[in-house]
């Protein structure tokens, strides 16, 4: 597992700008939409000012209005109300459409973004190894790459860009209201040296409890995960109430913390929202009195206030996005912690390509523990010539399905050395060391999708004709066609729909089908009849013949056809009588 990191805000902020430069052509649309909203939130009073000073009253009109207009439309109050009110029409069009033309624009840069890191996390998760599965479980990984993943998009596009278009909206508003009364733009943002410090301080003390609360809500998924994929020993044994009170504990919990949160986001908001009505009461007690005393129209103190509102609306859309952050960048620390998990397996500088193994396996004085202070295996060592039949046997717990984890690198010894065809197992590549490799487990995995592709899972672009030879050859072909939908039946989650004897034959047809020189069988009948075990039995036969086979059962009746037998005892081998019969 990686090494514990520390994930300040600006490491986060920087390496999410470096996931999504691919899309900064699109984060700098919508950044320049956000930016064109300035000058047009800047025309939305103007309207307002023409009606009340230079309508109902008669000021001259703004300079930059009047230069564009003709005397006799000047003049004339009547066309100036059709122009204020057609004015006012087309402002708030351009504002709107400015507004859909950056949604569309947010939705596809930010979903793009959205996937390509869920990709990236997902392709990595494959590439850890067992042991990293083992500790974290699958529930917070399944997490972290569907709500974790999702915060690239929150942080730069509803986080980062509307924070820098605040920033420039509030500059245009400081200037244009100084322009007005520079007194009162002064006295506006006197407010906001206590709004920086506010922000500061709650990103300060919440970040810790957002990531607390991504703990919580990983555990609860873990809940509904382990319970959906044991529902049936749940109902075995009557544990639903159970189960659903350990849920509900759970999600109550989270429930609590999560109001916590938005508690502190409420009296946040409720701070920044008392330091803007401070500044606003503070311009409109200094307006009127300038109003009162002749240094202001009241189209202008209306104008600063609707500027004024506008100037508040960035510092309340900074402090919001500083609240909302949080959240996000909670998210990002966990999902970026994913990414920098490196693999335990990997391939070294320079692996060798593998085509085809003659399938000859040596083991020696190998020894591996999950942990460091418990070793399941303690220096193994062994050697099966190519095309022999080693069956393994031994207790539960022994270490025999470790031993052959070993064999596919799933994990790799603490010590000791695993040579096939006379290299050692890491000097290869590990996709093509894989590729030597057929396995058929106790618990046959199937995937939700027809029988056709569960059997051609080893080999995608196999012929109909050679998965129906495999599935002939595992003694599956008869009661496939006899399905309604044949090979295009569906065989549900994990393969439900049909018989443990039927799955573990269609396993058997993918083992067949993909044809590597070495075989793994993990007890592969120990779950199904007598009857059904002997057609399997039957069909392994074939199927192990011109294989170097590694077979692990309990009854002993099962591994009378191998050559070598191995006793897994207490993580040691013992070699019985019976070894080495070949």
């Amino acid at each position: 597992m990686a090494p514990e990191k520390k994930y300040s805000g600006s490491i986060v902020f920087r390496r999410i700008l470096l996931e999504a430069r691919s899309y900064w052509p699109h984060l700098g649309g919508v950044f320049l939409l956000g930016l064109l909203a300035a000058p047009l939130a800047l025309l939305l009073p103007v309207p307002l000012k023409i009606a009340v000073d230079s309508i109902v009253g008669s000021d001259p009109l703004p300079g930059f209005i009047e230069i564009f207009l003709p005397d006799s439309i000047a003049q004339s109050k009547g066309t100036l109300l059709v122009l204020a009110v057609i004015l006012q029409i087309l402002v708030v069009l351009f504002i709107q459409l400015n507004s859909a033309a950056t949604y569309v624009f947010q939705t596809y840069a930010g979903e793009r973004m959205t996937l390509n890191f869920r990709e990236r996390l997902f392709s990595h998760l494959q590439r850890l190894s067992f042991m990293f599965h083992d500790k974290r479980g699958t529930a917070d990984s399944i997490y972290r790459i569907q709500y974790d993943a999702p915060s690239i998009q929150y942080i730069t596009i509803y986080g980062l860009i509307p924070i820098v278009s605040s920033l420039a909206m509030l500059a245009a508003m400081i200037y244009v209201t100084a322009k007005i009364d520079h007194q009162l733009a002064l006295i506006a943002l006197a407010v906001c040296p206590l709004l920086f410090i506010m922000c500061r301080a709650y990103s300060t003390r919440m970040r810790s409890k957002y990531i607390n609360v991504k703990e919580m809500e990983s555990g609860v998924l873990h809940i509904v995960q382990e319970v959906m994929t044991s529902v049936r020993l749940v109902k075995a044994f009557g544990r639903e109430e159970k189960e659903r009170e350990r849920f509900v504990d759970h999600s109550r919990k989270t429930l609590g913390a999560r109001v916590r949160l938005s508690l502190a986001e409420g009296v946040f908001g409720l701070l920044i929202n008392l330091g803007i009505a401070l500044g606003t009461a503070a311009v409109l007690y200094v307006g009127i009195r300038n109003v009162q005393s002749g240094n202001l129209s009241m189209g202008e103190l209306l104008m600063v206030l609707a500027y004024l509102a506008q100037l508040y609306a960035p510092l309340e859309s900074i402090s919001d996005q500083v609240a909302k952050l949080q959240d996000s960048l909670a998210s990002a620390k966990r999902a970026f912690e994913l990414v920098d998990e490196v693999p335990d397996v990997m391939d070294r500088p320079g692996a060798l390509t593998l085509k085809r193994a003659k399938g000859e396996v040596e083991v020696r004085n190998v020894s591996f523990g999950y942990t460091t202070d418990c070793p399941v295996l303690k220096e193994v060592s062994f050697l099966a010539k190519p095309g022999t039949r080693v069956g393994i046997y031994g207790k539960t717990g022994a270490g025999k399905t470790t031993l052959v984890s070993l064999l596919t690198r799933f994990y790799d010894p603490g010590a000791g050395r695993i040579l096939l065809d006379g290299e050692d197992l890491k000097n290869y590549k590990i996709a093509d060391l894989r590729n030597q490799f057929s396995i058929v487990l106790q618990e046959p995995v199937l995937f939700s999708t027809s029988i056709q592709e569960n059997i051609a899972y080893g080999r995608p672009g196999a012929s109909q004709k050679e998965i129906e030879q495999a599935a002939r050859a595992a003694n599956a072909h008869e009661f496939i066609t006899a399905l309604r939908e044949g090979y295009g039946t569906l065989v549900g989650e994990r393969g439900m729909r049909l018989s443990g004897g039927e799955r573990q034959r269609i396993a058997l047809a993918r083992a067949f089908l993909k044809d590597a020189p070495l075989l793994i069988l993990d007890e592969p009948t120990s779950s199904v009849d007598i009857t059904t075990e002997a057609e399997i039995m039957q069909a392994m036969e074939k199927l192990m013949a011109g294989r170097t086979v590694f077979m692990i059962a309990h009854r002993l009746s099962t591994l009378d056809h191998c050559d070598q037998m191995l006793e897994v005892r207490q993580g040691r081998l013992v070699m019985p009588e019976r070894a080495n019969l070949s």
